[in-house]
């Protein structure tokens, strides 16, 4: 156990795995704990229903788990905020828009209204993202590579990262399923009127 001075408060913390903890209580310590391992669930399933052949079977099976981990980090988050307030408020707000995003593709996928593969791939990959921004917003400082990037980097990576591996993903699935892609600018110049 150490005591940690910060700019407006001094914590008492421990250590778990190298990474420094907050040592807020039990009542912190569970929640904690159920977190790391909803956050973990979500890291594999929602990496391995990213990676899925897309349709019935693997995708929404490991889908539908991601988002019950989802639902289990928001919950916890709150647990979290409310014993550490207002320190771990960010983390907070970062789980809500989360879980909203996690949400957001739940609803289109199930609603199947015209473009809903683009808001069910923008809405899955925006909440994997704002998981992995939370992440490194608490811990990126405690990281290898990680704790030489400003602290700008935690925040901004992760959505960085989802936004190009998305847009890819949606150009994959457009050529695959035969749906059409928008309609580029004209390949020449027009032909002369007759």
């Amino acid at each position: 156990m150490a005591i940690c001075s910060h700019a407006s408060y001094v914590e008492v913390v421990m250590r778990v795995f190298g990474l420094e903890v907050p040592d807020a209580g039990p009542v912190f310590v569970v929640a904690l704990a159920v977190h790391v391992g909803a956050g973990l669930t979500c890291v594999v399933c929602g990496t391995v229903a990213c990676v899925a052949r897309k349709g019935a079977g693997r995708h929404p099976r490991w889908g539908r788990v991601y988002l019950w981990g989802l639902g289990t980090v928001a919950l916890t988050a709150v647990v979290l905020a409310a014993v550490r307030w207002p320190a771990d408020n960010h983390l907070l707000a970062t789980a809500v828009v989360a879980a909203g995003l996690g949400a957001v593709g739940w609803a289109a996928r199930r609603r199947h209204r015209p473009g809903w593969p683009l808001r069910h791939a923008a809405g899955m990959a925006g909440s994997f993202a704002a998981l992995l921004t939370g992440f490194y917003v608490d811990n990126g400082r405690q990281l290898p590579v990680w704790d030489r990037l400003p602290p700008l980097a935690s925040w901004l990576l992760p959505g960085a990262v989802a936004a190009v591996l998305t847009w890819r993903a949606l150009r994959r699935f457009t050529a695959l399923s035969g749906s059409p892609r928008p309609a580029g600018p004209p390949a020449g110049p027009p032909a002369p009127p007759r």
